[in-house]
């Protein structure tokens, strides 16, 4: 298939910028192997998305590879092309219980599964990074194992607050939501350097510097509402992409 005709394909734009997040993610690490995974949603009610294939790693994925699903089908893994059952165990369900959540993006990335595992995995506003996810985070206590269709929808039931944008999943990793590629991207990625900064001052032993709750809450408030950084932090990585020839866009 030619780029033309690729281009004729639903959702171009959108498949183009998931793909770009998928080879990022790849190159800061972020990933583990072929088994975590991204998914957007195009229609209204959020339960039509676009979602990778399975099994395939991130830093191969193309925009025209990316599965178009129903999360309302009964049928979806009964198909050739299923997903990964994990997948769509997970993201079905939160695309077909919330809405809100456009975009899902979950990794095991290091240092938000470090903070997964430890007995009090709640993250404290101790820096800029840190204190944007002050409030707008929830924490899964209840990890039942695989992703399949039962735990996932006990994990869309912890989603049901717009506000709460980040899901630290005990023992497991992390889940980002969204409104946009750009948007969850972009969550993604602060919310790992936040854990990779808590973590790395926990292993100093000396005492931390926590923000006060009124400071915290309105640096919360700051980040979240600054205006087209996402956007032009995404443009940015696509733009690299282009100019080192990737195909990602293909």
């Amino acid at each position: 298939m030619n780029v033309q005709s690729h281009q004729n394909m639903t959702f171009w734009q959108e498949r183009v910028d998931l793909a770009a997040a998928f080879r990022w993610t790849a190159r800061l690490d972020m990933h583990e192997a072929v088994a975590n995974h991204f998914s957007l949603a195009v229609n209204e009610d959020g339960t039509q998305f676009l979602m990778n294939p399975n099994q395939r790693h991130f830093s191969r994925i193309k925009a025209s590879d990316l599965l178009m699903l129903d999360a309302n089908d009964a049928q979806t893994m009964d198909d050739p092309n299923a997903p990964d059952p994990t997948a769509w165990g997970l993201h079905g369900s939160i695309h077909r219980l919330c809405p809100h959540a456009k975009c899902v993006m979950h990794v095991h990335s290091v240092y938000a599964t470090v903070l997964a595992s430890l007995a009090d995995s709640n993250l404290p506003p101790i820096d800029q990074n840190s204190a944007t996810f002050y409030n707008r985070y929830v924490v899964d206590e209840g990890y039942g194992g695989l992703a399949f269709e039962g735990e996932g929808e006990r994990c869309a039931s912890l989603l049901s607050d717009p506000e709460k944008q980040v899901m630290i999943m005990g023992n497991h990793g992390v889940l980002v939501i969204g409104d946009t590629v750009a948007d969850t991207f972009n969550r993604l990625y602060y919310f790992e350097r936040a854990c990779e900064t808590y973590i790395l001052a926990l292993q100093t032993g000396q005492p931390l510097r926590v923000l006060p709750h009124d400071i915290a809450l309105k640096t919360s408030q700051e980040a979240n509402d600054y205006p087209g950084q996402a956007e032009r932090h995404l443009n940015e990585l696509k733009a690299i992409l282009d100019t080192e020839g990737s195909d990602y866009a293909s």
